[in-house]
């Protein structure tokens, strides 16, 4: 059985690394995600880890307070008890592939990289031209279907 969560959202606040006493890197953001329509919108904010040697790289420079991302990963659900006593639900996910998207942070410029649980490797999204959709196109008689 697989357990695997994607969405989109923007970053709550900026990506900070942590070592765990074990040595092992952490790097640790919050991503806003908007569900419902209007007057029954609410925000739902996951926690998001990525660890090992991804979360050393320079990827926290760019996970930036505003910064709109795709994450997938796995999802974990846990409860605590708030400073009034209440039982409170926090989300998490232990991610493995970090996408930037929508605006530019602050420095105008963003990595055309995806970070994957095998590691980092070139992301280059299909474009195609506004309004051309190759219908214009030479028909080739010799494809075999």
């Amino acid at each position: 059985m697989s357990n695997v969560f994607s969405f989109t959202g923007t970053i709550g606040r900026d990506a900070e690394v942590r070592y765990a006493q074990s040595g092992l890197a952490v790097l640790n953001f919050t991503v806003a995600n908007n569900i419902g329509f209007g007057d029954k919108q609410q925000t739902l904010w996951i926690r998001v880890a990525l660890f090992g040697k991804r979360a050393e790289g320079s990827l926290k420079d760019y996970l930036k307070k505003g910064q709109q991302v795709f994450v997938s990963g796995e999802l974990t659900q846990s409860e605590y008890k708030a400073n009034d006593g209440t039982t409170k639900t926090s989300l998490e996910l232990n991610a493995n592939i970090i996408d930037l998207i929508g605006k530019k942070n602050e420095s105008g410029s963003q990595p055309q990289q995806n970070y994957q649980s095998s590691g980092a490797r070139e992301h280059a999204p299909a474009r195609q031209a506004p309004g051309n959709d190759n219908s214009d196109a030479p028909y080739d008689d010799d494809i075999p279907f």
